[in-house]
């Protein structure tokens, strides 16, 4: 695979300085490309690794548009990670055989599901009865999709994950638990990307909800009844419990939980191993976590803590005294 600066400028813009017919063999970071190679520059503290690089081109912003020109040849762009991203995808469509979508000999679908021609389906996979997948979505190696649930077009499902698992749900019986039938299924819209072993879980009476352009990492957990709105990020490990929703545009980090029955609004960003336990409405990054420190010093701090409710009181005791 390989491709003259020129034609990548013709198909993603920018502005090219150097010689438009040089010849790239591959994608890399700055700090290791050769000069066959070509890296990208988004954040300015790094410029040093850009002058000490030996790739073929770099792609950078306006503002470093000096220093890459008297490096070597550069691609001038506002958004060099975006534009970056675009060179992946352009790069990547290069490597792919032009062979048709197929549903590979292992996979299982039940006849009553509905799979797109143009949808592929990897080894092993299971399409359970109702099911529907849309036109130009892959489904890698070991993927379950449920009875009646629904994914969308140009969706790229990782191996292991299951769609359309039980949600938990069971009502105490004295001792014992009875389970709650999850008579719900999973709604998967377009251009969502699902990382490996991640598990969605079907509704218990209503649909869980995963809205158009969503990216899950590997290993989520999504409760029943959990709504996800359009073009939000999670990171891996991140677990939602049944029935929270979470709005459009926002971005939970690595480990996040956030509890049953929350509403998210859009364009909130949760950093990562934050217990989200209330409802956030208002946009904004919120973080919730107990720093780390040796164990000597944790401990003595979290002492302290169990003792801020009863200073709050003698606290409020003391205005109003001053008060008097």
């Amino acid at each position: 695979m390989q491709l003259e600066l020129g034609s990548i400028v013709a198909a993603l813009g920018g502005e090219l300085y150097g010689d438009s017919t040089a010849v790239i063999t591959g994608l890399a970071p700055l700090e290791s490309a050769t000069p066959q190679q070509i890296g990208f520059l988004s954040n300015p503290r790094y410029q040093q690794q850009l002058l000490a690089s030996k790739a073929g081109c770099v792609i950078v912003a306006s503002q470093m548009k000096e220093p890459a020109v008297l490096r070597g040849a550069c691609i001038i762009t506002d958004q060099p990670y975006l534009y970056f991203a675009k060179l992946t995808q352009l790069w990547k469509r290069g490597l792919k055989q032009n062979t048709p979508a197929t549903v590979h000999p292992s996979a299982m679908v039940d006849p009553l599901a509905e799979v797109h021609p143009l949808a592929s389906i990897g080894p092993l996979c299971v399409v359970e009865r109702g099911a529907r997948i849309g036109a130009d979505t892959i489904l890698k190696s070991r993927v379950t999709v449920g009875e009646d649930c629904v994914v969308g077009e140009r969706c790229i499902i990782h191996s292991g994950v299951v769609i359309g698992a039980d949600g938990f749900g069971f009502a105490p019986s004295g001792d014992a638990w009875e389970k709650i039938e999850q008579l719900g299924a999973v709604q998967i819209g377009n251009d969502v990307e699902i990382g490996a072993n991640t598990c969605i879980d079907r509704g218990a009476l209503q649909d869980t909800v995963i809205e158009d352009g969503v990216k899950l990492d590997n290993l989520i957990q999504i409760g029943h009844n959990v709504r996800v709105g359009r073009n939000t990020a999670m990171a891996g490990c991140v677990g939602v419990a049944g029935s929270a929703t979470i709005g459009a545009h926002c971005t939970v980090g690595g480990g996040a939980i956030i509890l049953g029955h929350l509403t998210i609004g859009p364009h909130v960003n949760i950093s990562a191993g934050t217990l989200v336990s209330k409802s956030i409405l208002k946009p904004g990054h919120y973080t919730g976590i107990f720093p780390i420190d040796d164990n000597a010093t944790w401990e003595r701090n979290a002492a302290s803590l169990k003792q801020l409710h009863s200073l709050r009181n003698r606290i409020k005791t003391l205005e109003q005294e001053t008060k008097k």
